[in-house]
C-alpha cells in the first residue's frame, strides 16, 4: 500500500524528534511505498540536510514551520478579493470564538464550531492558494480582539491587548500554515491509502484535510503527546497570560479534532494513553505501540557476565533542568555517607540552548562545593567523585561502553514521557533506580527501584540499597534485559504497525473512481483485487496486458501477504 507519513521536526532530516522509530519503521515495512510529508522547525534543521532514505521512499515533500517568506516554495499569500475576505472573516471569527469560549474542551457543540470553522478555512485556503497574509493581516488581530471581548470569553483572554494578539496571531498562522500547502490533491495525499501522522498538533493537520477531503484515513501515532509538550514549552516562553490561555485553548481544541477524525491512534505508553483520553480521544480507537529500539547494540553489553563497576553509579541522558540532576547531586552526597567508595558518572551533552548550558555550568558547580576534590596524601592530586563526560569521549566512547562501565543506573528526572534510557540500561542488564514519573513504573514493571521525585533521600537509600547487595542487582538486571528484549524492540514495533496498517486499509479503504477519456465513471475500474499487494493472473496474464493493479502491487507474493493479513 501506499503510505503518506506525515512528521513535525523529524524524518527524514539529521536532527529532531522521532527521526530513528520513522528510519526504522520506513526500512521495516519494505512491501509499502512511502511519501514523506515534512515540517521543519528551524532553518539549521533544514541546512544539516536529510538522512540516507531507503528505496521505498517515493518522494518527499518539506515545508518551513520558521518563516514566513512566502515567496518560496508552495505556501503563497495572495491578494483575496473582496468575498474571499468575507469567507475568512466568518471562519476564523468562529475559530476564534470557539478558541477562546470558556466551555470545556469536551464539549461537543464547541467542537462541532472548530471543526467547521478549521476545514471552512482549508476549504478557502485551497480555493485561494493560501491564507498565510489573512492570518497575520490586521483583520485577524480584530477578530481576535472580538472573540475575547465576547461574552462567555475565558478569563484570561479578556484581558488580552493588542500586542497579545498579535503574538497569538502570528503562532496561529504558524500552526495553521499546512492549510496553505498544495499537498492534498491527486497528485499529492488525495491518491495514498493511509495517512500515518508521528505525532499531533501541525504534523496531524495535513492528515485531517486528506480525511476531509479525499476520505483518506489517518493513523496517529503519538510518544511524546504533542498537547503536554505544549503546555510544557508555554510555561518556559516568554508569553502574557492571555496569549498563553489563548494558545493552550488551541492546541487542545486542535488534539480533540485530531483525536476524533483519526481513524487509529497508537499512544506509545499507559501515560500518553491517559492524556490522549482525558482530551477526547474514544479508548476503542487506542493502540498502545511501544517505540522500537534497536537491541541488538547493546547485545554484548548485556550478556557479558561482568556487572560492571559495582561503586558505580550511572546517569545517562540529556543534560536540562527537568532531569533534575540537582536532587541527584544532593543524593549522591547522602550515598557517599553510606558507601565512601561510591562514584557517579553523569554522560552526557547539555540540551540546545543558552539556559540549558548555564544549568550545566550550575550542575558542575554544585559537584564541586560538594565534593572537594579528594586527595589521599599531601602531595598527591585530588580526584572528585563526580565526573561529566559526554559520548565520544575516552571513557565512553560509544553508548553501549558507559552502561558497561557502571553496575547501577539512576533515573533522576521531575518530568519524562518515554524513559529511553532506562531501556537502553535494561537491554544492557542493569540494575536500575528510577523516579516515579511519566511511563517509568510501566517501563520498569518491577524489575527495577522506583523512588518519589525531587526526593534525595529516596534516591539516595534506593542507591545504597542496591550497591550492597550484587545479588540482587544481578537479578534485577537479569530480569529487566528479557522484559526489554520482548517488550521494546524494533521487531514488535514493526510487526504492530504492519496489522494495524492492514487493519485500517481493510476496515476503511479510500474510494477512488477510475475515469474513460470522457471523464466518466468506469464501472468495476477497480477490482478489489487491486487492493492486494501481489502478482495476480487474469487478463494480463492470458493476453500480456496490464491486471489494473498498481506497480507496488506487482512486486510481492500474493500468498505471503495473504497469510500475513490472516486470510
Amino acid at each position: 500500500m501506499r503510505i503518506g507519513l506525515l512528521t513535525e521536526g523529524g524524518y527524514p532530516y539529521v536532527s529532531g524528534d522521532a527521526r530513528l522509530w520513522c528510519d526504522r519503521l520506513v526500512r521495516g515495512l519494505g512491501q509499502h511505498e512511502f511519501d514523506v510529508y515534512a515540517l521543519s522547525r528551524s532553518e539549521r534543521q533544514e541546512a544539516q540536510g536529510w538522512i540516507e532514505l531507503p528505496p521505498q521512499v517515493n518522494r518527499v515533500l518539506t515545508a518551513p514551520l520558521w518563516t514566513v517568506d512566502d515567496t518560496a516554495g508552495t505556501v503563497t499569500a495572495p491578494r483575496h478579493g473582496r468575498r474571499a475576505r468575507r469567507r475568512f472573516a466568518e471562519c476564523f471569527g468562529e475559530l476564534a470564538s470557539a478558541v477562546c469560549d470558556s466551555a470545556p474542551g469536551t464539549s461537543s457543540a464547541l467542537a462541532d464550531r472548530f471543526s467547521s470553522a478549521l476545514y471552512g478555512l482549508a476549504e478557502l485556503a485551497r480555493d485561494e492558494g493560501g491564507l498565510v497574509g489573512a492570518l497575520r493581516s490586521e483583520a485577524a488581530v480584530r477578530v481576535l480582539e472580538s472573540a475575547c471581548r465576547a461574552p462567555g470569553a475565558l478569563r484570561a483572554a479578556r484581558t488580552a491587548r493588542v500586542p497579545d494578539l498579535l503574538v497569538v496571531a502570528g503562532l496561529l498562522e504558524r500552526a495553521l500554515r499546512p492549510l496553505s500547502l498544495d499537498w492534498y490533491g491527486d497528485d499529492g495525499l488525495g491518491a495514498v491509502d493511509l495517512c500515518h501522522a508521528t505525532s499531533g498538533g501541525p504534523a496531524a493537520l495535513p492528515g485531517l484535510l486528506a480525511e476531509h477531503f479525499s476520505g483518506v484515513p489517518l493513523l496517529v501515532t503519538e510518544y511524546g503527546v504533542q498537547l503536554r509538550a505544549h503546555y510544557l514549552a508555554t510555561g518556559d516562553e516568554a508569553l502574557s497570560a492571555p496569549a498563553r490561555a489563548l494558545l493552550t485553548s488551541f492546541h487542545g481544541r486542535l488534539a480533540a479534532e485530531v483525536y476524533d477524525k483519526a481513524t487509529v491512534v497508537t499512544p506509545g505508553n499507559t501515560h500518553a494513553r491517559r492524556w490522549q483520553e482525558r482530551c477526547g480521544a474514544e479508548r476503542t480507537k487506542l493502540r498502545t505501540v511501544y517505540p522500537g529500539m534497536e537491541a541488538s547494540r547493546f547485545a554484548e553489553v548485556g550478556e557479558r557476565e561482568d556487572p560492571g563497576d559495582p561503586d558505580t553509579l550511572l546517569w545517562v541522558g540529556r543534560i536540562e533542568p527537568a532531569k533534575d540532576l540537582i536532587s541527584l547531586l544532593h543524593a549522591f552526597a547522602d550515598v557517599r555517607k553510606e558507601e565512601p567508595k561510591a562514584r557517579l558518572r553523569i554522560v552526557g551533552a547539555p540540551a540546545e540552548g543558552p539556559e540549558a548550558a548555564a544549568y550545566l555550568a550550575h550542575c558542575k558547580a554544585l559537584a564541586a562545593q560538594l565534593f572537594p576534590d579528594e586527595a589521599q596524601g599531601a602531595h598527591a592530586v585530588g580526584d572528585n567523585p563526580v565526573s561529566f563526560e559526554e559520548i565520544g569521549a575516552p571513557g565512553a566512547p560509544e553508548l553501549e561502553d558507559a552502561y558497561a562501565a557502571g553496575s547501577v543506573v539512576v533515573l533522576s528526572s521531575v518530568i519524562e514521557g518515554f524513559p529511553i534510557s532506562l531501556i537502553e540500561a535494561m537491554f544492557c542488564g542493569r540494575a536500575t533506580v528510577s523516579t516515579d514519573v511519566g511511563a517509568v513504573v510501566e517501563v520498569i514493571g518491577g524489575t527495577g527501584l522506583v523512588v518519589p521525585p525531587r526526593n534525595p533521600r529516596a534516591l539516595a537509600e534506593a542507591c545504597v540499597a542496591l550497591l550492597r547487595d550484587a545479588g540482587r542487582r544481578e537479578r534485577l538486571g537479569a530480569a529487566a534485559r528479557a522484559r526489554a528484549l520482548e517488550l521494546f524492540t524494533v521487531e514488535q514495533n514493526i510487526e504492530a504497525f504492519r496489522g494495524i496498517y492492514l487493519e485500517i486499509v481493510s476496515r476503511c479503504p479510500v474510494r477512488r473512481e477510475t475515469l474513460d477519456d470522457a471523464g466518466e465513471p468506469v464501472p468495476f475500474g477497480n477490482p478489489a483485487e487491486a487492493r492486494m499487494p501481489g502478482r495476480w493472473a487474469g487478463a494480463a496474464a492470458a493476453g500480456g496486458g496490464d491486471t489494473g493493479a498498481p506497480s507496488w502491487a506487482q512486486e510481492t507474493d500474493a500468498p505471503e501477504q495473504l497469510k500475513e493479513a490472516g486470510v
